[in-house]
C-alpha cells in the first residue's frame, strides 16, 4: 500500500502562483507513476499532469500546459506541481494519486491506485 499526502493548497490571487506536495510513504517502491488531478466546484474530476518514474516522463493536460510544472523528488518520495498565472478556472480541490502500472497510468484516474485526500486551491478574481 501507498499512502499520499498533498500539501500546499490556500486562496490565491488570479495571476499567482502556488506551489503543491504531494509525499508518499509505505511501498513507495511499487510506484511507477504518479499524477494531479482536480475537481472544480460543481464538475467532474479532471486529469491535470502527471510524471513516470523512468527518467521523468511528464504529460499535462492542455488547459495548464505552459503554466504547470510536475517534477519529482525521488530521495524525498516527493512530486511537486507548480502552478502559475493562475486563473479563477484553476479553482478546485487537487488530488495526487499513485500507480503501480510500469507503463504507468496516463490520463485515467481508473489507473490509478492509491489517493490523497486531496487539498483545495480557490482562486479569486
Amino acid at each position: 500500500q501507498v499512502q499520499l499526502v498533498e500539501s500546499g493548497g490556500g486562496l490565491v490571487q488570479t495571476g499567482g502562483s502556488l506551489r503543491l506536495s504531494c509525499a508518499a510513504s509505505g511501498r513507495t517502491f511499487t510506484v511507477y507513476g504518479t499524477a494531479w488531478f482536480r475537481q472544480p466546484p460543481g464538475k467532474e474530476r479532471e486529469f491535470v499532469a502527471r510524471i513516470h518514474r523512468s527518467a521523468g516522463d511528464t504529460y499535462y493536460a492542455d488547459s495548464v500546459k505552459g503554466r504547470f510544472t510536475i517534477s519529482r523528488d525521488n530521495a524525498q518520495n516527493t512530486v511537486l506541481l507548480e502552478m502559475n498565472n493562475l486563473t479563477p478556472e484553476d479553482a478546485a480541490v487537487y488530488y495526487c494519486a499513485s500507480t503501480t502500472l510500469a507503463i504507468g497510468g496516463g490520463t485515467r484516474a481508473d489507473r490509478y491506485q492509491s489517493w490523497g485526500r486531496g487539498t483545495q486551491v480557490p482562486v479569486s478574481s
